[in-house]
């Protein structure tokens, strides 16, 4: 049975001087799955990423959310209808503990995007309960005093998160969540992706493919701007064109 479809673009263009990075790109993200965007480098998939969570303006085409469309909006509105990006705008201050830090993204979410840096510290404490609960769920619970320069590469990761959730987002995008981390951390922050997307919607860009294998649903191959195959890693992997492009050209 499908699922619907929770964001969309329809013949999704990005021009530079010419040169069209990403080329009337047509994609469907279901709604509760984890979707992977993969490609060989320079295939478009960080100028598609940067165009769907409204860092770039599209030169054609649209962008739906929840049937909205969104392609006009900026990246504040479209994190308020519940569309975050994460690894680029969380809050995560390395100079705060791992809660003030979740309790700084629990104020937003409460204030909007101002901060009232002048509430009291005994104000801010309303919110300890929550922070502790989010970062339970992420692994960090033995960690909340800590500040979040001391953190593992991969714990920095799962603060990112925390702060991400904290802002109660109906679907996530992971801008390559394993990059750089050692093999230990990247089975960790694999699992806490699996975990919560459990009642979130996930779609990330991501190079290493035995993650993309274990954890996506469907998985959409972009080469030269365009969309080359879709479907899951079984039926993707075994496409020729994407063995030509992609796998078969060393990046596995």
């Amino acid at each position: 049975m499908a699922t619907e479809v929770i964001l969309a673009t329809e013949n999704l263009t990005k021009e530079f001087f010419g040169f069209r990075a990403v080329d009337n790109v047509t994609l469907k993200v279901h709604k509760g799955e984890i979707h992977a965007l993969i490609g060989p480098n320079g295939a478009g998939k960080t100028t598609c990423f940067n165009l769907l969570t409204k860092f770039l303006a599209p030169s054609k085409g649209t962008i739906t959310f929840k049937g909205q469309n969104i392609t006009g909006l900026k990246a504040a509105d479209v994190a308020r209808l519940g569309l975050v990006r994460s690894f680029q705008i969380s809050a995560v201050f390395p100079h705060l503990t791992v809660l003030e830090n979740v309790r700084i993204a629990l104020q937003r979410l409460r204030r909007g995007d101002s901060f009232d840096f002048w509430r009291s510290e005994k104000q801010l404490h309303v919110l300890d309960s929550e922070a502790k609960a989010l970062l339970e769920s992420v692994g960090l619970k033995d960690y909340v005093s800590v500040l979040a320069a001391e953190l593992s590469y991969g714990r920095k990761r799962a603060l990112e998160i925390a702060t991400t959730l904290a802002l109660d987002p109906e679907m996530l995008l992971l801008d390559e969540p394993m990059a750089g981390m050692g093999q230990e951390d990247v089975e960790r922050t694999a699992e806490l992706i699996r975990k919560v997307s459990k009642d979130r919607t996930i779609l990330m860009v991501e190079h290493n493919l035995s993650v993309v294998a274990s954890l996506s649903d469907r998985i959409t191959v972009l080469a030269r701007g365009q969309v080359l195959a879709e479907g899951n890693y079984a039926t993707v992997s075994k496409d020729p064109r994407v063995i030509e492009a992609y796998i078969g050209a060393g990046h596995a």
